[in-house]
């Protein structure tokens, strides 16, 4: 901490304090002052739960095994058939299984293997490190309501994983996200037709909805889901079902929605959708709705927003919203800016800063206010301090405040960058990045980029902010360095050029962020993979921030400037009509065409980022039907051109 900072004395009245050397540099975290104008508060605010929903057209049925008089064990479900295809998977671990189906209409049993049209072996999982299930497709199945048996001279446990051929859809989705240990969460579900749009099965064709329970200590629930107005579902009777639990504990909770219904046809059909929340155990408040601020200089001034934490030390995200009034019409409320960042706990603090050309570009004048101020943890982005408004008292401007503003420059955005996060390393380079529990992806083809290193955290599951702060770390080797991602490490690598300063503001060059495979947006796989690894255990582990929800509450967070400094490619496998196509057979289940095996092209995409184009022929890793998508020579020569140093 700087002798300037040491020796800023803030009056006990007052709630806010200077940022000009920010205490998150205390713990070398280097943050950045973050701030942009209102037309950026829609892509900033809170994430409203509807815009993460689940849409599920599958159903993730858990296989316990049971004795059965014959000594052997079994286990036996009611499985649809819904149009002329069917698909499912078997997870079945270290088990030998034999599975048969039967007949709805003759009630013949046969081997699965008499009537599967082909049978292939894959694995599932975000990573290489993923559990490995037998895929079974059928062509022309009657249709109706078969039995499937499983049965193992062995007790365990295992999944089956089916995939529906008709047009339902579940949508479930949480009430609200607040996450924190002692709250409830709900959770709502309804099922629609792909054919009608927004129009909702009746509760009438819902046989049975239901919520399963995995939390962190392994306990299991279950417990019926309503549709009559008194579970946070609406009105009664419209098609949207709720249920509740509490946070009673730390950890990741896993709660899967089960629906069982007919269809305007009369065919049966399963759904289930899987979620995966966080529930964290911090604990702070705000210690009053007043905000006060000091001048720092004639372009800053400093805010200290006051909170009691349960912990003593750690930093979090913090946003808030300054609004003033209008010279013309006291009684009109004018936008300002946003501010916010990553800000550390100082002395029961946390500290934001305010560029007064913000004021100036906006022509308010006082009295100000802060409006939806929330603070959230950094590594899921669970809200854990709110407040819809806060008084502000700021000191008197600079004439900075008043003079017009010609253009918005990068210390409005960021702040002005302190001397003890001034880079100490040498030269520039280009840093390859890989993504969650990877191996060396782009080891093979180094070669193809000039004057680069590989970042290796190998078969690790990180945070997107524990991420972006390792390679900060790493990259503190050169002065400057662009960065070319793959997968999660695309997320991370906008992560630290959003919240931190690095090598990354030294870089001069067409493209600072390039990343291809990136789920910027979330993927499916996320909440089956928690699911199954509550089993078997998957990979490195589970990772919220990967999820449509949890990808959606840290894109909330990501200025528009920044996504702007990330260019993405997205990929996917070569369509042929004639034969049924994927990179992975075992995920192609979950995921919507057009998809990598785990990023889908919807969900791989960056608002406000640089789209750089789709291409086919390309899978997310090595392993899956068509070559890895970070073994493309002709877009790695594209992005060793263009990336910046």
């Amino acid at each position: 901490m700087s002798k300037y900072h040491r020796s800023f004395k803030w009056a006990p009245a007052l709630l806010l304090s200077a940022p000009m050397i920010c205490s998150a540099q205390s713990a070398n975290i280097a943050a950045k002052q973050l701030a942009g104008g209102p037309e950026e508060f829609a892509a900033m605010a809170a994430v409203d739960p509807i815009q993460a929903a689940t849409h599920s057209k599958s159903a993730l049925l858990a296989v316990d095994l049971q004795k059965s008089a014959g000594g052997h064990y079994r286990w036996q479900t009611d499985l649809p058939v819904e149009g002329a295809k069917l698909r499912f998977l078997a997870f079945s671990g270290d088990q030998s299984w034999n599975l048969s189906l039967q007949d709805p209409v003759s009630k013949r049993v046969q081997p699965i293997e008499q009537l599967a049209l082909s049978k292939q072996r894959g694995n599932f999982g975000l990573s290489d490190q993923g559990v490995p299930a037998d895929a079974y497709s059928f062509e022309n199945l009657p249709h109706g309501t078969w039995k499937l048996a499983v049965e193992s001279r062995t007790a365990g446990r295992g999944f089956v994983l089916v995939e529906g051929e008709g047009n339902e859809r579940l949508m479930s989705q949480q009430v609200a996200l607040n996450q924190q240990v002692g709250q409830r969460i709900g959770m709502l579900a309804s099922v629609y037709d792909l054919d009608k749009g927004t129009e909702l099965l009746s509760a009438g064709a819902l046989r049975q909805v239901s919520l399963k329970l995995t939390r962190p200590d392994g306990s299991v629930s279950s417990q019926p889901m309503f549709d009559d107005g008194l579970h946070q579902d609406g009105k009664a009777a419209d098609g949207v079902f709720g249920a509740d639990f509490l946070a009673d504990q730390a950890g990741d909770f896993n709660a899967q929605v089960f629906v069982r219904g007919s269809n305007s046809k009369g065919l049966e059909f399963i759904r289930t959708s899987e979620h995966l929340i966080p529930v964290i155990s911090d604990q702070l408040s705000l210690h009053s709705q007043a905000a006060m601020a000091k001048l720092i200089s004639s372009n800053r001034v400093g805010l200290r927003l006051g909170v009691t934490a349960s912990k003593a030390s750690g930093h979090y995200r913090s946003y808030a919203e300054v609004w003033g009034t209008s010279s013309r019409d006291a009684k009109t409320r004018i936008p300002v800016a946003w501010i916010g960042g990553m800000t550390e706990l100082d002395q029961g603090g946390l500290e934001l800063g305010l560029d007064t050309r913000w004021i100036a570009k906006s022509g308010a004048v006082g009295p100000f206010e802060l409006r939806n101020v929330r603070i959230e943890d950094p590594d899921h982005f669970i809200t854990v301090a709110r407040a819809d408004k806060m008084a502000l008292a700021l000191p008197a401007l600079p004439k900075s405040a008043r003079t017009p503003v010609r253009e918005v420059n990068d210390e409005m955005r960021m702040g002005p960058r302190p001397a003890s996060a001034q880079a100490k390393g040498v030269g520039s380079r280009l840093l390859l990045v890989h993504g969650y529990c990877s191996g060396n992806v782009w080891g093979g083809v180094a070669g193809q980029f000039s004057s680069a290193s590989i970042f290796q955290d190998l078969n690790q599951n990180r945070s997107h902010d524990a991420f972006a702060r390792l390679i900060q770390s790493y990259g503190n080797t050169w002065n400057s360095y662009g960065i070319v991602a793959h997968s999660q490490g695309g997320a991370a690598s906008l992560h630290l050029y959003n919240y931190y300063w690095s090598g990354l503001d030294n870089a001069t060059g067409s493209r600072l962020i390039q990343s291809v495979g990136t789920p910027y947006r979330g993927t499916a796989l996320a909440g089956n993979a928690a699911a199954l690894g509550n089993v078997f255990g998957v990979g490195c582990g589970t990772n919220s921030n990967m999820t449509y929800s949890g990808a959606s509450s840290w894109l909330a967070g990501i200025s528009t400037a920044s996504r702007a400094k990330a260019n993405f490619y997205t990929t996917s496998f070569t369509d042929r009509a004639w034969v049924w196509d994927y990179c992975n057979v075992v995920t192609d289940v979950l995921l919507s065409d057009p998809e990598d095996g785990t990023t889908e092209q919807t969900y791989g995409q960056l608002p406000s980022g640089v789209n750089r184009g789709h291409k086919t022929g390309w899978c997310h890793t090595s392993g899956m039907r068509d070559p890895a998508q970070t073994t493309d020579s002709s877009r790695n020569s594209t992005m060793n051109s263009n990336a910046a140093r």
